[in-house]
């Protein structure tokens, strides 16, 4: 049962973030196959810097190709000329889906990644785990950034990846305390209630530009 969860949560995170990044490959007009490895990236681009950070390999990206071949699939369906032209299309309907999609991926990866941790490193401090966990979430999208030629997310965008260590602290706090399950649905919830309460009331770290004016 507790294999079964895990699965069905990583693969909500993996649809999540997949459909972000098809979607910037979208507006970016890239073609199916860019569309494909940019979706491909930001939905297990964190799960493999995780891996190797904790000496997991190969990845387990590698070892099970239900991600990889979910993530595809996303790319794919969101290729289809009708749903590629409302992406193209209709910039709100494009922001909301954008902020919703990156939010459930990112709440969570996080979970995930500071499982990982303490499964792989049961002697993990709190530390470790929430770095595992905060690169898991964020890593995918950097990633997804970098290819697309933006500037990545985490360092632009109002309480990004300050909502993913916040979430991560909280679920490496309940480790060990609660059951495991519990603990990843707080996590994700955590963060993605962060991050809608950032966007709508304005939450941002102080910026360069703030501090010369």
């Amino acid at each position: 049962m507790h294999i079964n969860l895990t699965l069905i949560i990583e693969l909500l995170g993996t649809v999540a973030f997949a459909a972000s990044g098809a979607m910037v490959g979208i507006r970016k007009k890239m073609d199916i196959l860019g569309i494909c490895v940019l979706a491909l990236c930001v939905a297990v681009g964190g799960g493999v810097i995780r891996d190797l950070l904790l000496g997991s390999t190969p990845p387990v990206t590698f070892q099970n190709p239900i991600y990889a071949l979910c993530a595809i699939s996303v790319a794919i369906i969101l290729f289809l000329p009708k749903v590629r032209r409302f992406v193209s299309l209709h910039d709100y309907a494009y922001g909301l889906s954008m902020f919703w999609m990156d939010s459930i991926g990112l709440g969570i990866f996080t979970a995930i990644g500071v499982q990982r941790c303490f499964e792989t490193v049961p002697e993990a401090g709190i530390f470790l785990a929430v770095f595992v966990g905060v690169m898991t979430g964020v890593g995918g999208g950097v990633l997804r950034d970098v290819l697309a030629g933006d500037m990545p997310y985490i360092f632009v965008k109002h309480f990004y990846a300050s909502a993913s260590i916040i979430g991560a602290v909280i679920c490496s706090l309940m480790w060990g305390r609660f059951f495991s399950g519990f603990c990843i649905v707080i996590c994700s919830s955590v963060v993605v209630i962060l991050r809608f309460l950032a966007a709508r009331y304005h939450w941002s770290l102080p910026k360069a530009e703030d501090m010369t004016e």
